[in-house]
């Protein structure tokens, strides 16, 4: 053994530096969420999302046209029961789309900074609370 130069241990690496912006999983953090409005009223819940920024075919990295990173545009919620029984995908059209700028925050549930009731997702409850339920004797206190 010989006496002498002690060996120093490496300096700890820096950890790497956080991109911008918040790194979110779609399938852990967005998909089959409930989707509340800024009172706190269950809107949706979240079927699929829009990536703006991402080749369909697979590659790698950003499109051609569109040079950003990778990002969420919208929340899409739509008439996925059958779909997941029988597989396939619904139609575009009949995607109801909530635009990622009215997101608030992401948590346990996805809060929306804008009230639920002028939203397009919420046009069938609306109709059903309008049509039937105020019909009923005594409905009209249940659908104010």
């Amino acid at each position: 053994m010989s006496r002498g130069r002690r060996r120093t241990p490496p300096a700890p690496l820096e950890p790497p530096p956080r991109p911008p912006g918040r790194v979110l999983d779609a399938h852990l953090h967005l998909l089959d969420r409930q989707v509340l409005d800024a009172d706190g009223v269950p809107v949706c819940t979240v079927d699929d999302v829009e990536v703006l920024g991402v080749d369909p075919a697979g590659a790698a990295g950003p499109t051609q046209e569109d040079d950003d990173v990778p990002h969420v545009a919208a929340l899409l919620t739509g008439p996925v029961l059958g779909t997941r029984i029988f597989g396939g995908r619904p139609p575009p059209d009949r995607w109801k789309r909530i635009p990622w700028a009215d997101v608030a925050d992401v948590g346990t549930a996805v809060r929306l900074a804008v009230r639920g009731e002028h939203l397009d997702v919420t046009w069938q409850e609306r109709w059903f609370r309008d049509h039937v339920i105020a019909r009923i004797p005594g409905g009209r206190r249940a659908a104010d």
